[in-house]
């Protein structure tokens, strides 16, 4: 079945020519393909560039009219098609994401009789296919430049042609086609924010077309003019039609939410209420529905419930990725917030919006203004100065309130924390507006921004600060290079010595002649850095610093290294630390570091040298348990099961029991040695450790080694002829859960031993049960031929 995504876009031209451009998609033997077709009245040149592999890397199409509207850029899976004017030329250029064949269209096959392969420059149709390997339904093949390009010739006698269809399966007629140019220039209209043609062309459509194909898109953009035009009631009434008629309809959610909206701006709590509930809980995901949140905080607000009303707002914010939403949503907060005097809130609401969407104070200008002088009003002179600078951004410096804007950011600024961030607002005032109305305020605002008493402080952050003003306001100045240098040293004369690291460009980029020790203020940083970071075992940290720098500390710092080494799997440096430690006169500091020495061999794979230094560590430990390297004994034992060395897995297991008894930390080393009994047909083995294993299962009432521990001790059990201890065994099972095919099998084994035991009566029981449970089980088939013996 082949499935067409059909994208149509009609350019109109000047002097009345148009182009006409549509993208397709499809598939063929299930690999996807896509067509781009571009007609015109006139004919037009394409032309392919080609790389070095004769592969197509760009087509260019050619037209000597401008278009009469920018066209934006559009693309699929398979093309990009974007333009440009050059030298009074318009340009199309479609570059492909895979692979992509130029072909010019010249014969009509509804029309033209004889068709032939065409080499021409100019057309007025061309398509271009996108494909990933293999190029669709056309076989290419390389020809003779000398052969003769015979025509080929159809028969006259043509299959009947059906056009369009629509969804009823009706033909499409060519005047309903029209509707698709009337429903664009709707939408054109509403994006550029003309509501009034928009609701005109409306109008003109619904009269015109009134049973269009677009009948729901239409209403639905009715119902959204409207909405701009804040025409409640007219909203309410389309928004009856269109919820009834089309419910399925993709654009219900944004419906709902206006007609919530429009309820409560009509001041109906309980309609508007009621389609908010539709809103939440039938489109819980939507953008519209955390809109609705919005919508319905804003409702409570007016009806004077604001502190409900911040839950919504809050939540809006919140549950949305929608800039805009949270734009709003963070507005309304911010004025809560400042009406409630909680001018941090406030102005934390206000900076999200400066950072997130600045321009949407300038969308809600006169809004703006109002909470901006209420900020100023609360003395919160950095909030009110964003929103100064976001209204300001994009006016030209005759544009109204251009001038006084421009003063109030750089003079608000200069009496708040942020003193620096003046600076520049100030300076270019000075120098836009000469004679301006604001000159001497902005003037004494901007001397006074070095001689401000809170600047010049011996407190440590303000002295930063103050650096930090400097290196920004004489950047490349002898000036900001001494803040530079004086800024590393107080750091790291404060321990401050990651913050002074991280100047590391900055003091590389001075003149060394003029500041000689820059290199030693680094290597200092990092030494303190290092240290700093032993101490907290940010091991991370530690292993980048050592490698960048090259630092080497002290012997009292090893522990820290090798710790951090190891975690940080950095092995050459704990091989470093641990073998200068190695031959140490130290006896107790000996152990240490022979101790981690062998741990980092066992890490790394020297298994050789992990028995040959274990030897000497366990002369020095000699069983004393009271010693804390006797892990070493485990680390022997699991480097010989590495070896697959069996025989001496079954002494270093020996030694392990020695020391700690039977303890849960060698279950695993229990079931490894059990593994070499079973192989060994041992079974004295097998017993000893799968006892020590359900031991420890019992103890802990945990069972991950069941039932592959039961099953193999049952067998050895039976083995050397000890039904009863087979039996217990066996039996145990039954109080734990097992897979289906365990508890087949453990069943079988269970009337096996009761075989075995003469006790047929219960043996007969438990075998119907084994095939109950899985009558076309291996242990069905076992238990019936058991049955059939006992009989």
């Amino acid at each position: 079945m082949l499935k067409v995504l059909l994208l149509l876009l009609l350019l109109l031209f000047s002097n009345s020519l148009a182009l006409e451009i549509s993208m397709n998609s499809a598939k063929e033997n299930h690999q996807k393909f896509s067509t781009l077709h571009i007609r015109d009245n006139n004919k037009f040149l394409c032309q392919k560039e080609l790389n070095d592999f004769d592969v197509t890397t760009k087509v260019i199409c050619a037209f000597d009219k401008k278009p009469s509207q920018n066209i934006k850029k559009i693309q699929n899976d398979f093309f990009s098609l974007d333009t440009q004017i050059k030298n009074k030329t318009f340009f199309l250029i479609i570059k492909p994401f895979k692979k992509m064949k130029l072909i010019p269209v010249v014969f009509d096959l509804t029309k033209d009789d004889s068709i032939y392969s065409p080499e021409v420059k100019l057309s007025k149709h061309w398509m271009l296919i996108g494909f990933n390997e293999e190029l669709p339904f056309i076989k290419e093949g390389k020809y003779d430049e000398k052969a003769i390009n015979f025509p080929f010739t159809m028969d006259r006698n043509t299959l009947p042609y059906v056009g369009g269809l629509d969804v009823e399966g009706n033909p499409v007629k060519v005047k309903q086609v029209r509707d698709i140019k009337e429903f664009i220039k709707i939408k054109n209209l509403y994006a550029k924010e003309d509501y009034e043609r928009a609701l005109d062309k409306i109008e003109d459509i619904l009269i015109e077309y009134p049973n269009t194909l677009f009948k729901p898109e239409i209403l639905f953009y009715k119902i959204k003019v409207f909405d701009k035009m804040d025409r409640s009631e007219g909203i309410l009434e389309l928004s009856k039609i269109f919820l009834r008629e089309y419910s399925s309809n993709d654009n219900i959610a944004e419906v709902l939410s206006i007609t919530a909206k429009s309820y409560a701006n009509l001041g109906q709590r309980t309609n508007a209420d009621y389609f908010f509930d539709r809103l939440f809980d039938e489109h819980p995901e939507s953008v519209y529905a955390k809109w609705g949140l919005l919508y319905k905080g804003e409702m409570l607000e007016g009806e004077g419930a604001a502190s409900k009303a911040i839950y919504y707002y809050d939540r809006a914010l919140k549950e949305t990725d929608n800039i805009d939403l949270a734009a709003n949503a963070a507005f309304n907060l911010a004025k809560y917030n400042l009406n409630m005097l909680k001018k941090e809130e406030a102005s934390e609401y206000i900076s999200k919006i400066v950072k997130a969407k600045p321009s949407y104070f300038k969308q809600h200008y006169n809004i703006s203004r109002d909470i901006m002088e209420q900020f100023l009003a609360e003395g919160e002179y950095k909030s009110a100065a964003d929103i100064a600078a976001a209204l300001l951004d994009g006016q030209d410096k005759d544009d109204e309130d251009a001038e006084w804007l421009l003063r109030s950011q750089g003079v608000w600024l200069s009496k708040s924390e942020n003193k620096i961030e003046a600076l520049a607002p100030l300076k270019k005032y000075l120098e836009l507006y000469e004679f301006g109305l604001y000159i001497d305020e902005v003037k004494v605002a901007k001397d006074g921004l070095f001689f401000d008493e809170s600047v010049n402080d011996d407190n440590l952050s303000k002295k930063i600060a103050r650096y930090d003003e400097l290196m920004e306001v004489y950047k490349g100045d002898s000036i900001g290079d001494k803040a530079i240098y004086e800024k590393a040293k107080e750091l790291n004369k404060n321990k401050l010595y990651k913050d002074a690291l991280d100047m590391e460009n900055e003091l590389l980029a001075l003149d060394s002649s003029i500041y000689t020790d820059v290199n030693q203020i680094i290597h200092d940083g990092a030494v303190g850095f290092m240290k700093q970071s032993l101490e907290k075992k940010e091991c991370n940290e530690v292993l980048i610093t050592s490698n960048k720098y090259n630092i080497v500390l002290s012997d009292e710092w090893d522990d820290g290294i090798y710790e951090c080494a190891m975690q940080g799997s950095d092995y050459v440096l704990a091989r470093k630390t641990s073998t200068k430690n190695l031959n140490s006169k130290n006896l107790t500091h000996r152990k240490k570091w022979l101790y981690r020495h062998i741990k980092l061999d066992f890490a790394t794979g020297n298994y050789s040298d992990v028995l040959q230094a274990s030897k000497e560590l366990i002369s020095l430990v000699n069983f004393n348990k009271e010693s804390e390297y006797l892990d070493v004994y485990r680390i022997i034992f699991d480097t010989y099961q590495r070896l697959e060395q069996n025989e001496s897995m079954l002494k270093a297991i020996v030694d392990l029991e020695k020391l700690y008894g039977i303890n849960y930390k060698d279950i695993e080393r229990y079931i490894a040695v059990m593994g070499i009994g079973v192989d060994k047909k041992d079974n004295t083995i097998v017993i000893k450790y799968a006892n020590n294993v359900m031991t420890l299962q019992n103890s802990s009432k945990s069972y991950s080694q069941s039932p592959y521990v039961e099953f193999s001790i049952y067998e050895a059990y039976i083995n050397i002829e000890n039904f009863n201890k087979a039996l217990e065994v066996i039996k145990s099972l039954d109080a734990l859960d097992l897979k289906a095919k365990d508890r087949v099998r453990q069943k079988y084994l269970l009337g096996s031993v009761y075989t075995k035991l003469w006790r047929d009566e219960e043996a007969n029981k438990v075998y119907d049960e084994v095939i109950k449970l899985d009558p076309n089980s291996a242990w069905a088939e076992l238990a019936k031929s058991a049955k059939d013996i006992s009989k």
